[in-house]
């Protein structure tokens, strides 16, 4: 099954053009260095041996920073797949669209060197005509997923007149609910936009390096941590899981797993590292779980959602 990937060329679409003249897609860390032969199967055995080097080559001066760096880097260079899709934009706020033909290789002397040949396709998408959902998944990050808005990106593609159902199939079976799903992917988006107004935000600003926020959707060996916040003494990096409705025990297990990834590969010196759930109720298998959980705890978001009849005494 082909995947979905927006890859940045560059910052606003700089290296746009070369890009889509030669066909492909790159990023720029690592700069002079040959990774061919280094993109482990494992994105986590990647980065422990890579996260060292790129702190010294690119001068990066935290850990999180550069497990963003070498996650990107790997997943341009090994996680997406020959025939996955990928949208780049062309720095006029519209998407070429592509299908990766190739494997890594090494384009030294070049910007964005570390490379994978892309055919890319007579298809633009502009941003205006995505739904709001998609287009808040188009943040700073040079590597975003969007696999999860496949449909909606098959739809804006066929609208070009190309049959994209001919090369790629997007089921994702983990969407049992569209309507569920974009309650969760919204409620993502808000959290993060007013995350100063929330009792959340009291103690804890969601990552940033040199004023990019890099804390939402941050990349683990284990998935996509939805929000990696710090507090604002430095001391303690923040898991943050969000969950449609009701709450499985099960996200106990998940969290856990995000927070092992943070407290292995991100910790500094002197951090530890905490949880947060986040969900619109729970029940008593997940408060038995948390009882004998240490360093996670569970918050309720509420929706308020009214209609009022145009002309009623209510607006009267």
């Amino acid at each position: 099954m082909a995947r979905y990937f927006r890859v940045s060329l560059g910052k606003g679409g700089s290296n746009a053009g070369k890009a889509l003249d030669e066909g492909w897609i790159g990023t720029g860390w690592f700069a002079g260095i040959d990774l061919s032969g280094k993109f482990h199967d494992q994105w986590r055995d990647f980065n422990k041996e890579m996260i060292p080097v790129v702190m010294d080559t690119d001068s990066i001066t935290s850990k999180v920073a550069a497990g963003l760096a070498c996650g990107m880097t790997w997943t341009v260079g090994r996680g997406i797949q020959v025939g996955d899709i990928v949208l780049s934009s062309n720095g006029k706020m519209q998407f070429q669209v592509g299908k990766v033909s190739g494997d890594y290789y090494f384009a030294p002397g070049n910007e964005l060197p570390h490379r994978r040949a892309v055919q890319w396709l007579p298809v633009v998408i502009n941003r205006s005509d995505m739904s709001e959902d998609l287009s808040r998944r188009f943040s700073s990050a040079t590597v975003q997923e969007l696999t999860a808005f496949g449909a909606e990106i098959d739809e804006l593609i066929s609208k070009s007149g190309t049959d994209i159902h001919t090369m790629v199939q997007v089921n994702d079976e983990s969407v049992e609910n569209p309507y569920v799903f974009v309650l969760e992917k919204y409620l993502e988006d808000f959290l993060v936009s007013n995350w100063k107004h929330t009792e959340l935000g009291k103690n804890y600003d969601i990552y940033e390096e040199d004023g990019e926020q890099i804390g939402q959707q941050y990349m683990s060996d284990t998935g996509p941590l939805d929000i990696l916040a710090i507090s604002k003494d430095k001391k303690t990096l923040l898991v943050v899981e969000l969950k449609k409705g009701k709450v499985s025990d099960n996200v106990v297990g998940q969290i856990q797993r995000y927070m092992g990834y943070v407290k292995e590969e991100l910790l500094e010196p002197g951090q530890e590292v905490r949880g947060v759930i986040i969900g619109l109720d729970d029940d008593h298998r997940i408060q038995r779980a948390l009882a004998v959980t240490q360093g996670i705890e569970f918050y309720k978001y509420e929706v308020s959602f009214k209609l009022h009849k145009a002309g009623s005494s209510s607006e009267k």
